[in-house]
């Protein structure tokens, strides 16, 4: 899995966005590895929702590293922190149904989610959106330019296309991290 002790710790900021809920929607993450810096975007035209939002911000950052590494992934979804900490073990023992039998929603995304962590050692915290937290203004900033491109390009997806689930933009305010894909 992960050699902790060898330093390599990645930190995460995610967000989504929805105009309407469900609506047209964006992602955004801002990624950091010592002193490099990364930014990913990309967002749906068609109706999606806020929720499908955050969980693509967070699989979209974990899927980008090439490499096992520690990861602080930093959210403002109480949905993602506890469903991936709380809820997910429930949810695979039951067959993907919640405690009141009925289908999980999102499941395709958590299980991407859940092999996207499989190779890193990811802990999960949870920040106050809209609070001034400047990674986390980042990320809702990206989220909302996702959403921005996605509408502009009319149809799917936004026009920076490397997925066929969603889309990453990046920019890079340093050099690229070698924890992730160029």
């Amino acid at each position: 899995m992960v050699d902790a002790a060898a330093g390599r710790v990645v930190e995460i900021w995610t967000d989504g966005a929805c105009s309407g809920n469900p609506g047209p929607g964006g992602w955004g993450a801002v990624l950091r590895y010592g002193g490099h810096e990364r930014e990913l975007c990309g967002g749906e035209a068609t109706p999606t929702t806020n929720n499908r939002m955050e969980l693509t911000a967070a699989i979209e950052a974990l899927e980008t590293l090439t490499r096992p590494v520690t990861v602080r992934l930093h959210t403002d979804s109480t949905y993602v922190r506890n469903g991936i900490t709380s809820w997910l073990a429930s949810w695979k023992r039951n067959g993907w149904l919640t405690a009141a039998k009925q289908p999980v929603k999102n499941a395709d995304l958590w299980q991407r989610l859940e092999a996207a962590c499989g190779r890193h050692e990811v802990s999960w915290h949870w920040v106050k959106g809209h609070n001034g937290h400047p990674e986390n203004e980042r990320a809702d900033a990206l989220a909302n330019r996702g959403m921005t491109e996605a509408r502009a390009a009319g149809g799917g997806e936004s026009p920076h296309a490397s997925s066929s689930r969603s889309r990453r933009a990046a920019t890079t305010s340093s050099s690229t991290p070698s924890t992730s894909r160029a």
